[in-house]
């Protein structure tokens, strides 16, 4: 295996993987059950202890 045949794997195959990272991280994010939770994780730093 070459270099070119990696650097041709990682153009194609990593651009994908990269892709279905971001829409997995958006789901993730906007998930409605995880509201609450990024919710109590923005307001934490403001709570006094």
């Amino acid at each position: 295996m070459t270099h070119q045949d990696v650097a041709n794997f990682a153009e194609s195959w990593g651009l994908a993987f990269l892709f279905i990272m971001f829409v997995v991280a958006v789901v993730y994010a906007y998930w409605p059950g995880y509201k609450k939770k990024f919710t109590k994780a923005a307001s934490r730093p403001l709570d006094e202890e």
